[in-house]
C-alpha cells in the first residue's frame, strides 16, 4: 500500500481519488508543517468519499462530523490545541477512533498513545516549486 505522489494543488482531486483507491485504513493520521496542505487534502478526501456539505478545520471544536451520501460518517480531528491526552479522552476520542468510521486526524503527535494500531499515515511536504510530496503508508 505505500505510495508516493508529487502533485500541485490543482491536481488535488486526482490525488484524493488515488488515495481512496489505495483502500487505506479508516483512521488516517496527517503529518506536515503548517500550510503544507493537510486540511485542503482532507476537504478533497471528504468530497471524494461523498461528503456534500462544506468542510472546515475543527481547530476550536477538536472534531467535525460529516455525513457521506451513502449515510456513513466521517470525522475530522485537529488536535493542535491539545496539551494532554486526557483532554482527548474527555471528549470521547476512543469512541470515535474505534467506531469503524473514517477518522482523519491532524496533529496526532499530540495523542500518540490513543491512536489505534490499525491506521494509515499521510505525510505532506511542500517542495521548493510549490508542489507537494505526499507519502501514504
Amino acid at each position: 500500500m505505500p505510495m508516493k505522489i508529487i502533485f500541485s494543488l490543482d491536481e488535488i482531486e486526482n490525488t484524493a481519488r488515488e488515495i481512496v483507491a489505495k483502500n487505506p485504513n479508516k483512521v488516517i493520521l496527517f503529518f506536515g508543517d503548517m500550510g503544507a496542505g493537510k486540511t485542503t487534502l482532507i476537504k478533497q478526501l471528504a468530497k471524494e468519499l461523498g461528503v456534500k456539505e462544506a468542510t472546515s478545520s475543527p481547530t476550536f471544536s477538536l472534531v467535525n462530523e460529516y455525513q457521506t451520501l451513502d449515510n456513513k460518517i466521517l470525522y475530522h480531528f485537529d488536535f493542535y490545541r491539545i496539551k494532554k491526552e486526557s483532554e482527548a479522552l474527555d471528549m470521547g476520542v476512543d469512541e470515535y477512533l474505534y467506531s469503524g468510521n473514517w477518522c482523519f486526524i491532524e496533529w496526532a503527535e499530540n495523542i500518540p498513545n490513543l491512536i489505534p494500531d490499525s491506521h494509515s499515515v499521510i505525510t505532506i511536504k511542500e517542495l521548493a516549486d510549490g508542489k507537494r510530496l505526499l507519502e501514504l503508508s
